[in-house]
């Protein structure tokens, strides 16, 4: 027998301002009342406030007390009779981010149109970022576990169709954990390839620059293209790699990334088939806790050509992955891979949430989801974090941030 009680829903909106919460609230406590359900947001200073309360005996009078105290507000409300509640949200609940730049109403009606096509409802709508891009989260109800997948199919492909970036994730307490983020390096966490750099050095940069890019597409082996790079590399100073490094550029937003992350307790790891030389030195510049490279072999001060024990290659990437996430301590589902190329694709694949940044087709095709705008920290709006967030802890740990525009 369903012992669920009557309710009663009170929509009140108007012009936001101190006390409004607590006046309903008090007229709500003289009828008795118990609270079963409440949201509230905020737009450009107008409330919006949602309370869903046990009908009281005398529901007329407190009709007209809720009224009044509207009234007396200067704002609106409606009153509803509902048909008793769960005690919980739907089930089925996900997370879905959008960003553009700009992000286009034309956008934002396909991505609504495909999310209504798979039979999820739009619960909850959420400015994540003004600035550099625009980035609107929507909370989901209706989507199992088994509609995920379909869901962010249906969407990357409006996606692409809107020049805009969409990720969807289910609602669980794994995005309010601790979590891994690993990180490929060229080209994701730093501007250019490293391997191109030191090339420049030997005279070889074009005949390096075409293996990469037939690897990078997945047409080649990526330990037989590396060795054949670094074969290229014999005779150049050891001194190369510190001119190297002095000119590394990190991709905008890096830094925010990590130190954000960072006070709240994530881990960070850098996984790459680059060269240990790089990396060791970028993770104690940025305070990152792993780091996975290939070592170059380096005698009497040259380098020879070589490399020093295994390829770090894709296989060795997800199994980094692994082995950082099970020595945190974490699930991999607890993990955020991010990398740009065919070999960071099983890396990809492991974590609970692959992100492809400014990726090649082929990677955008396979991962959870894809990043297409020139800024790193734009991850954090898929974690959940916002621009004003962000701000706000670079403000109390003394960062100037840069004025939004006007």
């Amino acid at each position: 027998m369903d012992q669920r009680p009557d309710t009663l829903l009170i929509t009140l909106t108007g012009r936001d301002r101190p006390g409004v919460t607590s006046s309903l609230f008090s007229t709500l406590s003289l009828a008795g009342v118990e609270v079963v359900d409440i949201e509230q947001i905020v737009l450009r200073g107008r409330l919006i406030l949602g309370l869903l309360v046990t009908v009281p005996r005398d529901e007329r009078r407190l009709r007209d007390a809720v009224t009044a105290t509207a009234d007396d507000l200067g704002m609106s409300v409606e009153i509803e009779r509902g048909e008793g509640d769960s005690g919980s949200r739907p089930r089925g609940r996900a997370h879905v981010t959008v960003i553009g730049s700009p992000l286009r109403a034309s956008a934002m009606a396909a991505i609504a149109g495909r999310i209504a096509d798979s039979g999820a409802n739009i619960d909850r709508i959420q400015r994540m970022a003004r600035y550099p891009v625009t980035a609107i989260e929507l909370q989901l109800s209706g989507t199992d576990a088994g509609d995920l997948g379909r869901l962010r199919a249906l969407l990357a492909t409006e996606a692409a169709a809107q020049g805009v970036d969409v990720a969807v994730q289910p609602a669980n307490i794994l995005r309010h954990g601790m979590r891994l983020i690993v990180m490929d390096v060229d080209s994701t966490l730093i501007q250019g390839e490293v391997i191109e750099m030191l090339a420049a050095h030997a005279g070889c940069e074009a005949e390096v620059a075409e293996v990469t890019e037939r690897a990078m597409r997945g047409e080649l082996d990526f330990e037989e293209s590396l060795r054949a790079r670094v074969a290229l590399l014999k005779g150049v100073p050891a001194t190369a790699l510190d001119e190297v490094y002095d000119a590394i550029q990190l991709n905008p937003g890096a830094r925010t990334l990590v130190r954000t992350l960072r006070r709240l307790g994530y881990r960070f790891a850098i996984v790459s088939g680059g060269f240990s030389q790089i990396t060791s030195r970028l993770a104690e510049e940025l305070g990152i806790h792993y780091s996975r490279a290939n070592e170059l072999e380096i005698v009497d001060g040259v380098l020879t050509g070589g490399i020093v024990g295994q390829v770090v290659d894709r296989a060795g990437k997800a199994r980094a992955l692994r082995e950082f996430a099970a020595e945190i301590g974490i699930p991999e589902s607890a993990t955020v891979a991010i990398g740009d190329g065919a070999n960071d694709l099983d890396m990809l694949s492991a974590a609970g949430l692959g992100i492809a940044y400014n990726a090649r087709p082929v990677v955008r095709a396979r991962a959870h989801t894809s990043v297409n705008v020139p800024y790193l920290d734009t991850i954090m709006y898929l974690l959940g974090i916002t621009r004003e967030e962000i701000e706000a802890a670079d403000a109390e740990a003394g960062y100037i941030t840069p004025a939004p525009p006007v």
